[in-house]
């Protein structure tokens, strides 16, 4: 009796001290696959699209990149923006690929700017089939994106669409769909469209899901799905985007990283539903590189697909090191191929 009894005490402390081990040993077996090793490899010299020229539209800050790859050619859609960090309006700029590592920016950038001048066009999010490819309806690209004014527009980032057959030309963009919107990541599962995305009316920003039936009136669930909350997370998280494979949902979502001040990297999380999620024990999966000076301090910002081969492909926005003169500085690109 007595050790039973300090078998269970034991596992109670366990819990109370060491939480993310608990919920490890609750993490379902078809997840588990999911939350091995997760080695990303750069397979570039440098940055695969930098800052334009000076006078260009994305002269000094550019992130955001969504990927796509279709009929052979990846197109990456990606907000650049000129000015100080306070005075920046973000546009949307092209740029398309053979091999999804060499890229060429199109002649007739900005292809995307919300009317007006003074909002931004912030992380773009293309309509795409569970594992991540593009999924086209009525012959067209749909596109979710945020957007805000950022010298005086009070902080809201509301979110909208807009749709396009070639990717070039977009058709005028909705009003207002969601409110306190930013970084929106979504998927068409069956007849629903699902969508996460980061709720920054909050102090903490954090994920939430939401679920609509025609990707215009979304349905938001009550409760957010992932919160701040493993040790290496600081302040918040953003950049969630999600992927269905195999039945299973993963997630690779930024966050600040504690252990190096002035700096975010990148976590990964699975889920069984899309709704609870369990983190990966070795967060973060990804992180900035000292060695490579346009991407020491910041890795986020990023867009995930699946390969033929199986294997993934990111592209993700970084940061130098300070002063912070430019709010993102170039776009680079990794691999990873799961075992």
């Amino acid at each position: 009796m007595m050790n039973r009894y300090h078998l269970l005490l034991g596992l109670l402390l366990a819990t109370c001290l060491f939480p993310s081990a608990a919920r490890s040993e609750e993490v379902p077996r078809k997840l588990k696959h999911w939350l091995g090793p997760q080695l990303w490899q750069r397979d570039t010299e440098g940055p695969i699209i930098s800052l334009g020229d000076r006078g260009q539209f994305d002269d000094t800050h550019i992130f955001a990149p969504a990927v796509v790859h279709e009929n052979k050619r990846y197109m990456l859609w990606y907000c650049g923006s000129r000015g100080a960090v306070s005075q920046r309006v973000f546009q949307m700029g092209l740029a398309t690929s053979s091999d999804g590592r060499r890229f060429t920016r199109h002649d007739s950038n900005p292809v995307f700017q919300v009317p007006g001048g003074t909002h931004s066009v912030l992380t773009p999010a293309l309509l795409r089939s569970s594992d991540g490819q593009v999924l086209r309806e009525g012959g067209k690209l749909r596109m979710w994106y945020s957007s805000t004014w950022f010298e005086g527009g009070g902080g809201l980032h509301t979110l909208h669409e807009a749709t396009s057959a070639d990717g070039i030309h977009w058709d005028k963009p909705s009003g207002i769909l969601l409110k306190n919107v930013y970084a929106p990541t979504v998927i068409k599962n069956g007849d629903r469209y699902l969508a996460w995305y980061v709720d920054v009316g909050v102090p903490q920003w954090l994920v939430r899901q939401a679920e609509s039936t025609d990707g215009r009136k979304w349905m938001v669930n009550k409760d957010p799905v992932l919160q701040v909350d493993q040790e290496w997370e600081r302040d918040r998280l953003f950049y969630p985007h999600v992927l269905k494979v195999d039945g299973v949902y993963l997630m690779w979502y930024g966050s600040y990283w504690k252990e190096r001040p002035g700096t975010t990297a990148i976590g990964m999380a699975v889920s069984e539903d899309g709704l609870t999620w369990h983190k990966h024990p070795d967060n973060p999966v990804l992180r900035p590189d000292p060695n490579r000076p346009w991407e020491s301090h910041y890795v986020t910002s990023h867009s995930v697909i699946r390969m033929a081969d199986g294997s993934f492909r990111i592209w993700y926005a970084s940061r130098t090191k300070p002063p912070f003169v430019n709010k993102y500085f170039a776009i680079n690109t990794a691999t990873w191929k799961p075992r």
